[in-house]
């Protein structure tokens, strides 16, 4: 939970105008930007490019990206089906879609509105612009660490337009407002993240030193790994021995995992300092509908009493197979198993009957000790669960799935040591205990998957690990109403990848649609 408060701004021909109203605690989140009608009057103290940072961030957790990134990457797989079968949900599960499904477009465009802002931040940064303006050292030395973590955020979403899209328009600061942005390959893609996130790094704050909620040089290693781990989807070679060397770097920077995994999305979360590496902070005195409410109020059948909120929207549920990736659909054993099974029936026979699946009540809008978080705002109804993008179980699990996969600079007793920890805490809240433990002979591929099914659940990670494992389109893997067919089957490897919207085909000349689209 951070405080955060805004209204919407607007970027005209360049020129930000900000109507926000911005409060925290401590640092750039704290700073208020304000009502201005030029760039040079917005940027000409240390403070306006503060404020200019702030806006970037709050359209990072205020617009539609977090709701609809995750729908893509649950929606399209065995994690969650809708009851509202709305947005183009229907058509992930059902993997079926097209250029023209509106649902595509998306994250498509929020991600490219954050490269936009970021883009023009990072014109504003320009040497040229600092020099021009009259800043001492120190100052631009300052404004240096607000751009690499607009650059940061910038990568962010070249990342998921790179696991989405697969070739993404390139738009840069060269190009801001002057061309429509060239098209770029996703293995070119994959090379200009990598150069760029370690070109920020020394740059960055140092691990675990940066203000919450705000990227750190641990922040720029986590996406690395994520990139590295997921190589040879979107370059064709495998990179496990760098997915072990920067995982590594987070580890050794002394976070530790929560001891009790319900800790970790409750209102309160962030007194989660300890696990968690980079979030999208939320406020509920924030009147809008995209943050994460829709995690605490979306689950079918969980009652106010339990999530905190208004009730549910009855809108998704699990297919079967992920309780049976439980010893039990009860967290009597794996206390992640927070499943709520009380009216739904454990099988998938209709994707729009709310009854039909399991769902969980893993996001909560309460303290840790049960207590509804205090609604400040007019609905009554928005969430204070900050959302980690990253946080150190992930971090974890690529070590030990880039081990197993043959990567060097590592070694199998401490991937296991790894995931024996987080085990602990699923069975004892207690990350030390080894009474979830594993052996080494246990530790296969089929087992990571299945464990980040397990611990990472409904945080928008599955379809990116199905395709990875070759198990996402193919018959390798089936679960219920996979290509709109109750027992599954296998669909068109051409939905590895969501093409490009129609529209922006029409309106930008440069780009090409990929291959079976």
């Amino acid at each position: 939970m951070k405080k955060i408060k805004n209204n919407p701004f607007l970027i005209v021909l360049l020129v930000f105008v900000f109507t926000l109203n911005f409060t925290s605690c401590t640092e750039v989140l704290d700073k208020t930007p304000l009502n201005v009608a030029t760039a040079d009057i917005q940027f000409n103290s240390v403070d306006g490019y503060q404020q200019g940072l702030v806006s970037i961030y709050s359209n990072l957790a205020y617009s539609t990206f977090l709701r609809f990134h995750w729908s893509m990457q649950e929606y399209a797989t065995d994690m969650a089906v809708s009851t509202w079968n709305d947005g183009g949900d229907g058509i992930y599960h059902e993997l079926a879609w097209s250029a023209d499904s509106p649902a595509i477009a998306n994250v498509y465009e929020a991600a490219l509105s954050m490269i936009t802002l970021c883009n023009n931040f990072m014109n504003e940064a320009s040497t040229e612009s600092i020099t021009a303006r009259g800043f001492s050292d120190s100052e631009a030395t300052q404004i240096e660490q607000f751009k690499a973590e607009a650059r940061f955020l910038r990568a962010y979403c070249f990342y998921i337009l790179m696991d989405s899209y697969g070739n993404p328009p390139f738009p840069t600061v060269e190009t801001l407002g002057k061309t429509a942005p060239l098209q770029i390959q996703r293995a070119d893609l994959f090379v200009f993240l990598e150069n760029e996130l370690k070109d920020i790094e020394p740059i960055l704050a140092n691990a675990r030193s940066n203000e919450r909620g705000r990227p750190d040089k641990a922040a720029a290693w986590a996406l690395l790994s994520r990139m590295y781990l997921n190589a040879k989807t979107y370059t064709g070679q495998e990179r496990n021995t760098d997915a072990i060397a920067y995982s590594s770097k987070i580890i050794n920077q002394g976070y530790t995992l929560e001891s009790n995994y319900e800790w970790l999305m409750l209102g309160d979360n962030d007194l989660n300092t300890n696990e968690f590496i980079f979030t999208i902070n939320y406020d509920n005195t924030n009147e809008t509908w995209y943050s994460t409410n829709f995690l605490a109020l979306g689950p079918a059948g969980v009652p106010a009493s339990i999530n905190g909120m208004s009730g549910s929207w009855q809108a998704f549920r699990f297919t079967e197979q992920i309780p049976a990736l439980f010893p039990t659909a009860d967290p009597s054993v794996d206390k992640r198993a927070l499943f709520y099974t009380n009216g739904q029936d454990l099988e998938v026979n209709s994707v729009t009957t709310s009854t039909d699946g399991y769902s969980a009540y893993k996001y909560r809008n309460v303290t840790r000790e049960g207590t509804p978080i205090q609604q400040n705002n007019n609905h009554g109804n928005l969430s204070d669960i900050d959302f980690p993008v990253f946080r150190l179980a992930e971090i974890y699990l690529i070590y030990a799935e880039a081990v197993l996969r043959g990567g060097t600079g590592g070694s199998a007793a401490m991937a296991l040591n790894y995931v024996n920890q987080i085990r602990g805490r699923a069975y004892a809240n207690n990350p030390s205990s080894t009474s979830g433990n594993i052996t080494n002979a246990a530790l296969t591929l089929d087992f990571i998957l299945d464990e980040r099914a397990r611990e990472l659940y409904w945080e928008a990670h599955r379809r990116t690990d199905l395709i990875r494992y070759d198990r996402f389109t193919t018959a390798a893997y089936l679960w219920a109403w996979k290509g709109n067919v109750k027992a599954g089957r296998a669909v068109d490897d051409k939905y590895n990848l969501f093409p490009i919207p129609t529209a922006d085909l029409l309106a930008n000349p440069n780009l090409e649609q990929i291959d079976g689209f």
